[in-house]
């Protein structure tokens, strides 16, 4: 259900789909040292369920090659049938301005099997005057039906600026997709460090941009125009998942619009450890709102493969608490893998309600997904909250929740409802279809299941819980 290879991690992903196929290539991160090149793999589905991986498509260069590391990019069809694949060159041992390695962005084909491509290093080209040579990344090619040609974004810095705001889109075009010349900034906002892994893409009468802020917040976020054009605006809710979900891409499958990214893992697979480069791969996807927003959920075959129904041990019930904290907790152990819906219908000025996972049986130690209608926000909390050493754990209350989990959310209605899927050290928490928060829970193993709230009230409504039959 959330992929990653045998024998390595999922970096950024391309995913391209090809008569109802799915295709999703992602940069392939082994984590050896002394650290290898890193090549292109593909991974596919025609299910959204279930995925199959087919190795390595496009080979890393040899250590003397300017595409020693084949990074992020995209690939294309023309209109002879040719595929397409343009992608990121890097080297270590190739530098550029500042002594810093150089990023080429490098062309490959196909006559048709992805798997198999051609290089063309006669094609290379970097960036031009007044960018920053290490900063030339992540082509993503478009055909422009309206001027009839090609067009390419390129996540680019300026050479000169403020260090953490000289990052911007940059363009070019082509004919041909063999030359290109240079052209104006697609978008040049001057605010963050980098705006990685750009795409463009229509869906309806709206124009939607998409980057992974590489800044001092790192998240794949959203723009809004009429036209490709510009001039692009900020919707309220402008992220399409948390910080643990990044880098993240779409394409569209039977005229719907699939975002593939990775979920990080964290370093020594502690709740504490740093974010890492690269984990398990994991598809969102995104419906379009009345008002041209998007709203981001796991695909319905997701949440339609925990088949199976298993005792909760919790009844509706309403739960009250006008200055203080009501919970119940299930006596019945909540599986490792599952699918958990809770339906709440929350009074007028409550300041919190929301599940326990993996709690103790009186609800105080755990994972706690929690609703904050008053700040309008859904978080992602644990208590104990800070590990100290290998048995040592920091009872602490001066930081809220789990820093860099917390995403924006409309709680202004009453009812609402929260769905999870749990598998192993993954959750994938969604509010009312609308809001995603994708994280890793390692550290705490107990195993129930519990509902809470605070400073206010709230009536559960219903509570399931499915598992996926043991044929799947």
């Amino acid at each position: 259900m959330f992929f990653r290879p045998s024998d390595g991690w999922v970096g950024d992903v391309i995913p391209f789909e090809r008569d109802g196929e799915l295709n999703l290539f992602y940069l392939h991160e082994h984590r050896a040292d002394p650290k290898p090149g890193t090549s292109w793999s593909l991974a596919v589905t025609r299910d959204l369920l279930h995925i199959e991986d087919r190795g390595v498509a496009l080979a890393h260069g040899a250590d003397d090659e300017g595409d020693f590391n084949a990074y992020t990019g995209s690939v294309v069809q023309d209109a002879e049938g040719t595929y397409h694949l343009f992608y990121t060159g890097q080297n270590p041992r190739i530098v550029g301005d500042g002594g810093a390695p150089l990023q080429l962005v490098m062309h490959a084909t196909s006559s048709g099997d992805l798997t198999s491509w051609v290089r063309h290093p006669e094609h290379t080209f970097g960036a031009p005057d007044g960018y920053e040579s290490a900063d030339w990344r992540d082509p993503f090619v478009y055909f422009d039906e309206q001027h009839g040609t090609w067009r390419m974004l390129i996540a680019a810095r300026h050479r000169e600026g403020p260090e953490r705001r000289r990052g911007l889109i940059a363009g070019c075009e082509s004919g041909d997709l063999v030359t290109w010349k240079y052209a104006e900034p697609f978008w040049d906002p001057r605010r963050c460090i980098t705006h990685e892994c750009p795409e463009v893409f229509a869906l309806g009468e709206w124009w939607y941009l998409v980057y992974s802020e590489f800044s001092e917040s790192f998240a794949t976020r959203y723009r809004m125009a009429r036209s490709p054009e510009g001039p692009w605006r900020v919707p309220e809710r402008d992220t399409v998942d948390g910080r643990a979900f990044y880098a993240a891409k779409s394409a569209e499958v039977g005229g719907r619009r699939i975002f593939a990214g990775w979920i990080a893992s964290r370093e020594g697979d502690t709740d504490d450890g740093a974010w890492q480069w690269a984990g398990t791969l994991s598809l969102l996807e995104a419906t379009q709102n009345a008002d041209g927003t998007l709203a981001f959920s796991p695909p319905v075959e997701v949440f339609a493969a925990f088949g199976r129904e298993v005792a909760t041990g919790l009844a509706p019930a309403a739960l009250s608490a006008p200055d203080g904290f009501d919970c119940l907790v299930s006596d019945v152990p909540l599986p490792e893998q599952a699918y958990i819906r809770a339906e709440f219908a929350v009074e007028p000025g409550t300041s919190e309600c929301g599940l326990l996972l993996r709690t103790g049986a009186d609800g105080d130690q755990g994972y706690v997904v929690r609703l904050e209608p008053r700040r309008g926000r859904m978080v992602l909390d644990r208590w104990p909250r800070r590990r100290t050493g290998d048995a040592q754990w920091q009872i602490s209350g001066d930081v809220p929740y789990v820093i860099e989990l917390e995403r924006p959310a409309d709680l202004s209605g009453r009812t609402h409802t929260l769905e999870v899927i749990l598998e192993e050290d993954i959750a994938v928490v969604t509010l009312d279809r609308q809001v995603c928060l994708s994280t890793r829970l390692y550290d705490i193993t107990h195993d129930r299941l519990g509902v809470f709230v605070g400073e206010g009230g709230a009536e559960l409504l219903d509570l399931t819980v499915r598992v996926r039959d043991t044929a799947e």
